[in-house]
């Protein structure tokens, strides 16, 4: 066996799981990660991934790697850039157990994340938030569960993980109603709810006995709910959705998008963008401020209070040939 192995073993049980405590969606990922890279770098090498050595994973097999998920998965830059960072982790820590290889670890460490155009955030205006729980089928136990789990998000913006990971337990219904939540970077926080919010979850608590510990959300067999199974189930009332009201069908809404809506609802009622990021547990401020350009209404105030340009149109025209064409590039 190579030193690879070996390593990447360690890698995750030493650095990752005993030093780092890394959650199991950071696991998770990386695994998945490593896995495409092995299989990759076996394809391009011949070797199987259990014979693959340090060197083996240079910096042009890398990069090749990642093109790869950009042309052939069709990955998105912001995923090509998690791969990366996942491999840089695994390459920092080879850097300190095998010095050997120092030279081709640091051109490895040196290829750069790719810059990615930043789009303003979908969320859904009122009137489509109040469509999309209205369609809810409350007669259904599905339909119960899945208009509690949008009113839920759609209220507090809980990631997805946090979401799924919720038990009974989690919440709190009596004085001082809030949810419960350990999410990203194991940051613990609650976050109130609203009365409306309150009297929903108390109805569905109601009609679904169980203990503390189960989850909040389960399957029809009492599993746990998976990410897939809660995005299926957002879809499958969207179409539904989309038939009252059709601005829905124009946009591209995920669980994600829920809780973007939950951010602009705070923003619009007037919240500082210090407060929204308490409420969403941003670890830093300069990750909401997207919410801020999605706005446009604090922008269309802002124009408001400037006074009007005295310019009138015009056209340049450059009074040089060469002048002329650099223009006309």
């Amino acid at each position: 066996m190579t030193a690879l192995a070996p390593a990447l073993q360690a890698y995750f049980t030493e650095r990752l799981i005993n030093q780092r405590a890394a959650s199991p969606n950071t696991i998770g990922a990386y695994r998945q990660t490593f896995r495409l890279l092995l299989t990759f770098a076996s394809e391009r090498t011949g070797k199987p991934p259990s014979s693959l050595d340090i060197g083996d994973l240079e910096a042009a097999l890398i990069a090749s790697f990642l093109e790869h998920l950009e042309r052939d998965r069709h990955n998105q830059p912001a995923t090509r850039n998690n791969r990366l960072a996942a491999i840089h982790s695994l390459f920092g820590y080879l850097a300190l157990q095998h010095p050997e290889h120092a030279a081709s670890i640091q051109r490895v460490l040196a290829i750069p994340p790719k810059r990615a155009d930043r789009k303003i955030v979908t969320y859904l205006t009122d009137d489509e938030v109040d469509a999309l729980l209205d369609v809810c089928d409350q007669t259904t136990w599905t339909g119960r569960r899945d208009h509690a789990i949008f009113a839920l998000v759609i209220q507090t913006g809980l990631r997805m993980s946090e979401l799924t990971g919720l038990d009974r337990h989690d919440i709190t219904l009596t004085t001082g109603a809030n949810v419960h939540t350990i999410g990203k970077g194991r940051k613990e926080r609650r976050t109130p709810l609203v009365p409306s919010t309150r009297a929903v979850l108390k109805a569905w608590l109601a009609s679904q006995p169980g203990d503390p510990s189960d989850p909040l959300f389960p399957t029809t067999t009492g599993t746990r709910l998976s990410r897939d199974a809660v995005e299926r189930r957002l879809a499958h009332h969207l179409n539904l959705t989309a038939a009252r009201c059709p601005s829905i069908a124009l946009k591209h809404v995920t669980m994600h998008t829920l809780r973007h809506t939950a951010a602009m609802r705070l923003l619009l009622a007037g919240n500082d963008i210090a407060v929204i990021a308490l409420w969403l547990g941003h670890e830093q401020i300069t990750t909401t401020q997207i919410y801020l350009h999605a706005d446009m209404t604090h922008k269309q105030r802002a124009i408001d209070k400037t006074k009007p340009l005295a310019a009138k149109p015009g056209r340049y025209r450059p009074s040089d040939p060469l002048l002329a064409f650099l223009e006309g590039l």
